[in-house]
């Protein structure tokens, strides 16, 4: 699969036979982050109400649209254009800065054999069902900005307890995006041994699942 990341927690995932998902989509003008331009096939989003996780309306090529947070009320799983897809409810942070926390959800879905785990838009320490949901996760993108999302040293946590073989930090502070209150990224790496962290120099990396480091690691990518 080609995985690429437009910013925030937006990932445009493309399987083997074509097939494209795009994660969490955001409102261009709001993120400052540029449009998805990529038509896709399946929309998968933590809620239906925030202009930085949520809109799918704005995905060209007139995709499925699965909400996390429904999917965790209604079942917790279901099977969309063939992926199966799986969500937890979750919650905004606690003590929000800005506004009063929103519920969202977490969700982990199977792309070429390989497991994804997507935090959403999480701002609290996890519950042990939430670390247990993503147990098993070969790929988890991480929420790596800090509060208003989850904070650095409860993410170490659930990362250490889940041990992903890929981690893939997001929603971080970068020179595009307009939220000035998120954490550069180096304040997350500073969790890791510097010879455990890979940078793909490019929005775009193509993996397998024998591609995948033994060992967990993590891959930083440049923005779309």
């Amino acid at each position: 699969m080609k995985l690429k990341w437009y910013g925030q927690a937006c990932f445009l995932i493309t399987r083997s036979d074509g097939l494209r998902i795009v994660t969490d989509p955001y409102t261009p003008e709001t993120a400052g982050y540029r449009p998805v331009t990529e038509e896709a096939d399946l929309v998968i989003r933590s809620s239906d109400n925030d202009s930085f996780h949520c809109r799918a309306d704005l995905i060209p090529g007139n995709p499925s649209v699965v909400t996390a947070l429904d999917l965790a009320r209604n079942g917790g799983e279901c099977i969309e254009k063939g992926v199966h897809i799986c969500a937890i409810e979750a919650m905004e942070a606690l003590n929000h800065r800005f506004h009063e926390p929103d519920q969202n959800g977490m969700y982990r879905f199977e792309v070429d054999g390989m497991s994804i785990g997507h935090m959403g838009d999480m701002g609290n320490a996890f519950s042990d069902t939430q670390i247990d949901f993503f147990k098993g996760v070969d790929i988890l993108l991480a929420l790596a900005g800090g509060h208003p999302t989850i904070e650095l040293d409860d993410l170490k946590t659930v990362i250490d307890a889940v041990r992903p073989r890929l981690i893939i930090p997001m929603h971080f502070r970068t020179l595009r995006v307009k939220l000035r209150n998120m954490l550069w990224i180096q304040s997350f790496l500073d969790y890791f041994d510097e010879k455990d962290v890979d940078f793909a120099f490019d929005e775009e990396v193509t993996l397998t699942r024998d591609s995948l480091p033994e060992s967990m690691r993590v891959l930083v990518l440049d923005h779309a």
